[in-house]
């Protein structure tokens, strides 16, 4: 395979991640904190309701966790094609 081929693998599969997580971000903090908030209002959990708490923490929460996931598989994308840190 070629180097140019090889790049636009890689960078591929970079982009198809960043997709995935920025989908995953949305439907958590649009879907589940606005849109589905009705929906959720009746769930409680640490003494309000599942939509707020969405809204409030959850969001974050699942965007830290995908920083780390975007993290552990781009560091295991580079070392697959060879081009990691160490």
């Amino acid at each position: 395979m070629d180097g140019g081929s090889d790049s636009n693998a890689y960078w591929s599969a970079n982009i198809r991640l960043v997709v995935i997580c920025l989908i995953i971000w949305a439907i958590v903090s649009f879907g589940f904190g606005i849109i589905l908030r009705p929906m959720l209002s009746g769930i409680s959990i640490g003494g309000t309701d599942l939509g707020f708490w969405f809204a409030q923490q959850g969001s974050i929460l699942v965007f830290l966790a995908l920083i780390f996931f975007y993290a552990w598989r781009m560091n295991a994308l580079d070392r697959d094609r060879g081009v990691d840190e160490e």
